[in-house]
């Protein structure tokens, strides 16, 4: 298959016109195949050859203003359309296509629970040729008109208003102009929950199965969309541009959540079947507020090319956690961005693989190039930098340079330099020199603080490694007596802003020096920091004192900094999260902290024969936050999410120490006793999540096995029960077990993208390597093949699942520096394997700093 170039678009570009795609798609021709008829009415601007691309089971037919053409000719996914004339014309191709069981093209999934059976499209980047013909590109915007043939009993929803014409038979209300990746269907027997809001239809969909689970988070949903919408209206001048808003949640989904627009498709797990904490359903809102600013950035106006993609999803990022705060109760989120997404680009900045947020074009040559380019940079550093964007030049000026922008090109296509151009016409500042050290740079500074006292005041001087200009806000705290307990807590004393990099003379305040200092207090910049010598000593010993957990998720982001480039020991940061984690009370830092302490502090970043004693940290510390939270009652862990009294035992909190406690058990006695028992002493009563969860880390210990697996996937045949009995049986230490798995994974090609993940989750084990030496040597070529068999979706699973991430040691990483030369390695396994290499080598040099 080719893949298409940025030349080849551009001249594809410069050649047509594509004015409507006619599609009509029949989903009652099998379980294995569906048919596709695709009429395209186009202008050729000139004389000139161009191509069409489909990735057929069959090319049944194909016709070219009415004369047909020779369906052999099709090389790959492209049919060549040799000669054409300037002028309209219109292609019509007829063919069979496959359905996927990898989460790409037209997915198709049958529930265990129940034996229905639903599809759904992911069409990003080149998948719309799984199922239809198109001219495949972002800049060749049309209109979409699609009719769906159905099995009855099934609803069609897509981006427009879908109505049934007859038995089975649906159409879609025709889009305004939008791109080839952007096109959405989804079918099947949907339980849905609908109404209206602004005078257009919204409604929320998921599988039949999970219906209860919907029904019961419905108001919470729908209420999170309304307020969003509403909020976007009064940020923005373009009002929303399509006919709906539904948004469908769907089985097996690679991706958090796709844009599509009036259909935007999210991972099912986001309707919870078990409980969850609050800042889990803030997470889901904040992906539906993410999800609705893409239908402006990036549906209304959309990239040109794929180097732009930073365009959509930072946009989306920092829009979406900023708008979430405004909009609704979740008013922390900047707190869980700071401890849950800022890490991950910044872990991806100092990888080999890094990019700047908007890459130069040439690093973007064709698709290929551009799929790697969704990671923790167009993400996490790119809102980042539209933070410290909004920080440096006023929010106002941001959106009107915004409005600007939508208003120029809605319904087309935009580069970089428009966006900078129509920021530019909003502000005096100087957007271009600030979009070229942001934007076009690698890398993460780090800003040094120095702190002096000087006769009857304190100096602040900054050393800034790195290039990039910051405005940062300074708190200043000191240590204050709490009447009330009797503790030593620390008071905020002041905030200001500087600019960094300084102009060489130091910032005076008056007063004494302050016990602790803080740079970029507020988190609006993106770069490590590092406190001074007398405040880092104070952080350590009253880091839960600090009164605002955005300051208290900013020091601990230092921290995992220093131990990640070797500057501070893992058990510090360990000791540190079991003296403040018991007196946290912000969730997300809570649930960040000890995320990081379990899999990358025990797991990685200790030898192996200090785990154990990392492990009883864990667990200690897991013991003080459910004797802090005893006292719940039923009616506790009934209540409404987020509506926990100030002062009492939060149900979330101990949820995420039951789940962390169950993680790090080294014995099997108390958590057996809680899977026979049903309930946790004191709460909660187990649900499906924590028995598969007791049950996985039983199979690690070799407590349990196949029998009670079975008998528990019998309680729990559902979708996710079946991932659960994957994960147990892989995760069991025997050499059958291991054998099963990786024949499962890496042989037979049967397993789904979910399956596929399940099982290589429970396959590596720290605790198992003995066992699983032999199958590191194993992984390499077995995944570089099997990621030429089975595509893009299942290199990306095999790449960051299943492989040996717990191999620290040199002979692992001279295997994985060896499969990097091998010419069969896809773009999408080779980025996977460089970065997992390189964590290797930074959890071994951790190892060897200490």
């Amino acid at each position: 298959m080719s893949v298409l170039t940025r030349n080849e678009a551009q001249t594809r570009a410069q050649l047509l016109d594509v004015h409507r795609y006619t599609v009509d798609l029949d989903l009652t021709t099998g379980e294995a195949t569906f048919d596709s008829t695709t009429a395209i009415r186009f202008t050729a601007r000139t004389a000139g050859d161009t191509f069409v691309e489909i990735k057929p089971e069959t090319l049944r037919s194909l016709s070219l203003d009415g004369q047909p053409l020779d369906p052999e000719r099709l090389d790959g996914n492209r049919y060549p359309l040799d000669r054409l004339t300037a002028g309209p014309h219109e292609l019509t191709v007829a063919a069979t296509m496959r359905y996927s069981r990898t989460g790409e093209g037209m997915h198709r999934f049958t529930d265990p629970a129940d034996g229905e059976t639903y599809v759904y499209t992911q069409l990003f980047m080149e998948d719309v040729q799984r199922v239809f013909a198109a001219f495949d590109q972002p800049d060749l915007k049309s209109v979409f008109d699609l009719t769906v043939t159905t099995p009855t009993g099934w609803t069609v929803l897509g981006n427009g208003v879908s109505t049934q014409a007859a038995d089975g038979r649906w159409h879609i209300a025709p889009t305004p102009p939008i791109s080839t990746y952007l096109v959405a269907v989804a079918a099947g027997p949907w339980h849905s929950v609908t109404t209206q809001h602004a005078g257009l239809p919204f409604g929320i969909h998921c599988r039949r199965s999970l219906a209860p689970h919907l029904d019961a988070d419905a108001d919470e949903i729908l209420d999170i969309t309304r307020a969003c919408y509403d909020r976007y209206h009064e940020k923005f001048d373009e009002p929303y541009p399509f006919d709906s808003y539904d948004q469908a949640f769907v089985p097996e989904f690679n991706a958090g959540a796709m844009e599509n627009p009036g259909l935007v498709t999210f991972r099912d797990e986001f309707v919870y079947r078990s409980a969850v904490t609050d800042t889990e359903r803030q997470t889901r809102a904040m992906v539906v507020a993410h999800e609705m600013a893409h239908m402006w950035f990036g549906d209304l106006v959309t990239l040109t090319w794929w180097d732009d993609i930073w365009l959509n999803e930072s946009f989306a990022e920092y829009m979406g956690y900023q708008t979430l705060t405004e909009a609704t109760r979740f008013t922390d989120t900047w707190t869980d961005f700071g401890v849950a997404r800022k890490g991950w680009g910044y872990d991806a900045d100092q990888r080999p693989s890094t990019h700047p947020v908007a890459p130069d074009p040439d690093a973007v040559p064709d698709t290929a190039s551009a799929l790697l380019n969704f990671d923790g940079i167009s993400y996490a550093k790119g809102a980042s930098a539209l933070r410290q964007l909004v920080a440096w030049l006023g929010e106002k000026d941001f959106l009107a340079g915004i409005n600007t922008h939508f208003s120029r090109h809605k319904f087309a296509n935009a580069t970089l330099a428009d966006f900078i151009d129509n920021l530019a016409t909003a502000t005096d500042r100087d957007v271009h020199t600030w979009a070229d050290a942001w934007l076009r740079t690698t890398g993460v500074d780090t800003l040094t603080a120095h702190v002096e006292t000087s006769g009857h005041s304190w100096n602040l001087t900054v050393d800034r490694a790195g290039d990039r200009p910051h405005r940062v806000t300074v708190g200043t705290y000191d240590h204050s007596l709490d009447t009330h307990t009797g503790t030593d807590q620390l008071t905020l004393r002041d905030r200001f802003d500087i600019d960094i990099p300084q102009d060489g003379t130091p910032v005076t305040q008056p007063g004494h020096r302050p016990d602790l200092v803080v740079l970029n207090d507020h988190d609006l910049t993106y770069a490590k920091i590092r406190l001074d010598p007398g405040s880092w000593d104070t952080a350590l010993t009253h880091l839960s004192g600090i009164p605002d957990p955005l300051t208290r998720a900013l020091v601990w982001n230092t921290a995992r900094d220093m131990v990640r480039d070797g500057e501070l020991h893992p058990t510090v940061h360990l000791t540190a999260a079991r003296t403040h984690l018991p007196y946290e009370t912000d969730l997300a830092l809570v649930q960040g902290v000890l995320g990081f302490a379990a899999t990358q502090i025990a797991d990685r970043y200790l030898p192996p024969q200090d785990r154990p004693t990392a492990l009883a940290t864990l667990t200690s510390l897991c013991r003080d936050l459910l004797r802090r939270t005893e006292g719940l009652t039923a009616k506790d862990w009934e209540q409404a999410p987020g509506t926990t009294t100030p002062g009492s035992p939060d149900p979330g909190l101990r949820l995420i120490a039951v789940r962390h406690f169950i993680d790090a058990a080294t014995q099997p006695d108390a958590i057996q006793d809680w899977l026979r028992e049903g309930t946790v002493p004191g709460g909660p009563e187990l649900d499906a999540e924590l028995r598969w969860r007791i049950l996985t880390r039983l199979a690690v210990l070799g407590a349990t096995d196949e029998t009670a697996i079975a008998h528990e996937l019998d309680k729990d045949p559902s979708a996710t029960g079946q991932e659960g009995a994957a994960r147990c049986r892989a995760a069991l230490p025997t050499a059958e077990a291991k054998v099963a798995a990786w024949q499962a994974m890496f042989t037979d090609d049967t397993l789904s993208n979910y399956l596929f993940t399940a099982t290589a989750q429970g396959f590596w084990q720290p605790g198992q390597s003995e066992l699983l030496h032999p199958y590191v040597a194993r992984y390499y070529p077995d995944a570089i093949a099997l990621a030429a068999r089975r595509g893009p979706a299942i290199a990306e699973a095999a790449g960051r699942h299943a492989f040996p991430a717990h191999a620290v040691d040199p002979d692992s990483i001279r295997l994985g520096e060896q499969a990097l030369t091998d010419p069969a390695l896809t773009p999408a396994l080779r980025r996977k394997l460089t970065d997992q290499l390189d964590d290797l080598r930074r959890a071994l040099a951790v190892r060897d700093a200490h």
